[in-house]
């Protein structure tokens, strides 16, 4: 009972509006994890999605939770981030009882595996699915307890308030003024063997413990960002950014090449 209620606080410490990654990073993560696809995931993203793009389905997660809906308002809130001590890894502590993203993408993937799932249903799984293992690749939705995944740190970005998760939600990548094509494009052709290999695991459980590794580094030394602190993060940016589509990629590859 205590543990149960310390994950209660922990998820009430997040805003429930929080994203991770803006509309563009979504956009990235979903074009790059296009070009990785497996013919069989490919064929099932076919026909679950139709003619809807990764693309456009990478972001639905997000818009809905405008919708009045109690499923989006309260119970899928915490479906896109995970609370994680620092030094700490998510498989040695309990799963939150309203979930969160790990036991999340658990959930679609028995959904897109149920031959009986309506195609409602299937959608939903896989659009959600998308936009989740994103998230997991935005370091601060892996976010240590208290400061709601960096929400409550606030700093200025080239002279504007605001806060280091949105800094990373969208600062960064807006700064740049590439289209979510052009980002892909320059991911895909500066990756190597080696990263291709090495950032491609499915298991989010993984994605959760590397995430844990790197989150220090984002936390800025002043609260004044600018061109230093761009410089500093480009690359972790664009690390980050190619992780969530290859792991997008590696989620279905094997949920469909499996089935």
């Amino acid at each position: 009972m205590r543990r149960a209620l310390a994950w209660l606080v922990a998820a009430a410490l997040w805003p429930s509006p929080a994203a991770a990654w803006g509309p563009t990073g979504h956009r990235i993560t979903a074009a790059l994890a296009d070009r990785f696809l497996s013919p069989r995931a490919r064929a099932a993203v076919l026909e679950i999605l139709g003619n809807e793009r990764l693309e456009e389905a990478s972001t639905w997660a997000d818009f809905m939770r405008s919708a009045p809906d109690p499923f989006w308002r309260v119970t899928a809130s915490p479906w896109h981030y995970v609370t994680v001590p620092d030094g700490r890894r998510w498989r040695d502590q309990p799963a939150p009882p309203q979930g969160d993203a790990v036991t999340a993408l658990a959930r679609f993937a028995a959904t897109l595996r149920d031959p009986g799932a309506s195609l409602a249903d299937r959608q939903l799984a896989l659009r959600f699915a998308v936009h989740v293992i994103a998230d997991l690749a935005q370091p601060l939705h892996v976010g240590r307890p208290g400061d709601r995944g960096g929400n409550d740190v606030k700093v200025r970005f080239f002279g504007r308030e605001t806060n280091l998760h949105a800094v990373w939600d969208d600062g960064l990548i807006d700064h740049e003024r590439l289209s979510c094509a052009e980002w892909a494009d320059r991911l895909a052709r500066r990756l190597t063997p080696e990263e291709l290999r090495a950032w491609s695991d499915p298991d989010p459980e993984q994605w959760v413990d590397d995430a844990v590794a790197l989150r220090a580094a984002v936390y800025p030394a002043s609260s004044d960002l600018a061109w230093d602190y761009v410089f500093a993060q480009r690359r972790r940016l664009d690390e980050q950014l190619a992780k969530g589509g290859l792991r997008i990629a590696a989620w279905l590859n094997r949920l469909f090449d499996a089935r």
